[in-house]
């Protein structure tokens, strides 16, 4: 008898509805699409993830234009789609859906995936999902690694630096912000300053190992005020006076070592506050902490954080270095998750430049908070 039940479990499993979704992302210079599966154990498999960067294209201009970013979306879309789907090894029409970025980003780059999205869907007539890229990087970590809600999660890219509580799929506390700059546009603007070629952030790491950290001494904005929120703006303006009397090679790559140093003991601080908020009324034993977005590929970061994960007794989670710059993935399995709790939306959803995860949060760049 207990053979028989062994059986029919394993017949049960395999009957399971293992959703495959299409996935692209437009949303500033990066033209992708992935098709990911559910695995039975709820992670995801990536069938295929396809990414054209467009770092030639904007190189001379020293950062991204969105005219130049929309026309190289409209030229390389459907072939990007294409091959994601014919590297995938999955039939377009056994595809459960389809999600597009639809925001926040450059309005004319999203425009060009949604549509296609849309299209896609339509012809197919399956479902379609319009997705939140921040939301795509704060469940990126899920497709390697099963993650408990509620989690802390540091959101850290070119556009966008902030400190949320996951409670779930659509339900985000925002903890903290930065008051004006991202600290990747900070890192790609000390880098044009050292005289290094767009994108500068992956160089001002290298740079740094060459360099003495403690040669320069940079300013750390509101790091004893204003909570968990954020500011690199004072930064930036002093590293930008401090490039000025630079003289030779190896100035420079002080001034970057001084730069990330000063980032770094900015975030441990700033995330040690944020994670005591994380911790008021909450029960759980296991604490989990998830560090997304493109800056969080840089690896004096990653330690950085660790070691302070270590001494709170938090988890620190990262998803894979290919999975933190802006990529399809991640849009595909933001789509899974939400299609699981029917959150599905209609061919007329919009493109949107700002989208907040927590709606609720007020609006700080240039509020002029007082702290």
């Amino acid at each position: 008898m207990l053979y028989y039940y062994f059986i029919f479990i394993d017949r049960y499993s395999n009957m399971k509805k293992r959703l495959t979704f299409l996935g692209i992302e437009t949303s500033c210079d990066e033209t992708a699409a992935s098709v990911v599966r559910e695995k039975l154990d709820g992670t995801g498999e990536i069938l295929s993830n396809i990414i054209s960067s467009q770092v030639e294209e904007h190189k001379e201009f020293g950062g991204v234009v969105p005219e130049v970013a929309a026309r190289a979306h409209v030229e390389k879309i459907d072939l990007i789609v294409k091959k994601a789907i014919k590297d995938s090894g999955c039939a377009i029409n056994n595809l459960d859906g389809v999600a597009a970025t639809a925001g926040p980003g450059l309005l004319v780059c999203l425009t060009v995936g949604l549509n296609i999205g849309k299209a896609i869907a339509g012809s197919l007539k399956k479902p379609f999902l319009a997705i939140n890229h921040l939301e795509g990087h704060a469940l990126s970590p899920k497709i390697n690694k099963k993650i408990n809600f509620p989690y802390l999660l540091l959101l850290i890219s070119g556009g966008h630096t902030q400190f949320l509580k996951v409670n779930g799929v659509n339900k985000y506390k925002r903890l903290g912000t930065t008051i004006d700059d991202a600290l990747g546009e900070a890192f790609d603007k000390t880098a044009k300053l050292l005289g290094i070629e767009f994108p500068g952030g992956p160089v001002i790491e290298k740079w740094a190992k060459k360099g003495n950290e403690d040669y320069f001494k940079l300013p750390k904005p509101i790091i004893n005020r204003g909570g968990c929120n954020l500011s690199f703006a004072g930064l930036k303006t002093a590293v930008l006076r401090t490039s000025i009397t630079l003289k030779s090679k190896k100035e420079k790559y002080h001034l970057a070592a001084s730069f990330q140093k000063t980032i770094n003991e900015i975030l441990y601080k700033k995330t040690k506050v944020a994670m005591d908020e994380f911790l008021k009324n909450k029960k759980n034993k296991k604490n989990t902490f998830v560090i997304a977005g493109g800056v969080a590929s840089n690896l004096s970061i990653r330690e950085n954080l660790s070691k302070l994960s270590k001494e709170k007794n938090f988890e620190p989670i990262f998803p894979p270095i290919n999975l933190c710059s802006d990529n399809a993935a991640m849009i595909a399995w933001a789509g899974i998750e939400r299609y699981k709790i029917n959150l599905i939306n209609d061919l007329k959803f919009p493109s949107i430049a700002r989208w907040p995860l927590d709606s609720s949060a007020p609006f700080l760049k240039g509020a002029g908070l007082k702290f």
